[in-house]
């Protein structure tokens, strides 16, 4: 059965390339098939081939699925600031609709696994009028949620996570990450949010830890992928 995923966080800069890059290697050790697609990317780099962006690249390499950078990344923006924002500076206009579109013919490939990875956190606009949030309810496909434990992140974490369920799309579990080290309040900051965010945990991630050892520390059971 193929299960596709739409990956957002708390913020930019919370991990969430790490844990997608994490669940997808975690479904090749199973023997499962894997894709992704990160729609719109900032940040890109000139190289001999064109643009790139390394978080693409990386869940390019954990894909079992042939598929060109171009499916990966349809958008590939220079500037390292918002998207829209990057998009307006090159004459570009992001759109839901298309960026949908285009995130579809990659589910339509029917991976056992594919993650489709947004930008920043669920609300970081498109446009004028429309959000990340507006890919995945088009693509309707059950949501991720990544929180960087630290201060503050109880409030984000609840917030996107309301966000998420008034759009109508199912909070399928979320992943506590380190991405700004360890907080002194880590394990309480985890239990609390384990009974406030009513989903359920996919991964308590270790600061620091080599890529390729993240995929031990998710639970693909909570998913049930088999």
């Amino acid at each position: 059965m193929s299960r596709a995923y739409f990956i957002t966080g708390t913020d930019t800069g919370v991990g969430k390339t790490s844990v997608a890059v994490a669940l997808l290697q975690a479904a090749v050790k199973r023997g499962l098939s894997t894709a992704a697609v990160k729609p719109v990317a900032a940040g890109c780099e000139l190289t001999r081939e064109g643009l790139r962006n390394e978080d693409a690249l990386f869940l390019q390499q954990a894909c079992t699925v042939a598929l060109t950078y171009e499916q990966i990344n349809l958008f590939a923006l220079q500037p390292a600031i918002a998207p829209h924002f990057a998009a307006a500076r090159e004459g570009l206009r992001l759109d839901a609709k298309g960026l949908a579109t285009h995130c579809q013919t990659v589910l339509d490939l029917k991976a056992d696994l594919t993650v489709i990875e947004g930008a920043g956190g669920w609300r970081v606009p498109l446009n004028d009028s429309e959000t990340f949030a507006d890919i995945a309810k088009r693509l309707k496909v059950p949501v991720i949620l990544v929180v960087d434990i630290k201060l503050g992140c109880l409030n984000h974490a609840l917030l996107s996570a309301e966000a998420i369920r008034a759009d109508g799309l199912e909070l399928a579990g979320w992943v506590a990450n380190q991405a700004s080290g360890v907080d002194e309040c880590h394990d309480e900051m985890v239990a609390d949010l384990e009974h406030r965010l009513a989903c359920p945990l996919l991964g308590n991630l270790p600061h620091s830890l080599n890529q390729d050892a993240l995929a031990a520390h998710l639970d693909l059971d909570v998913l049930e992928m088999l």
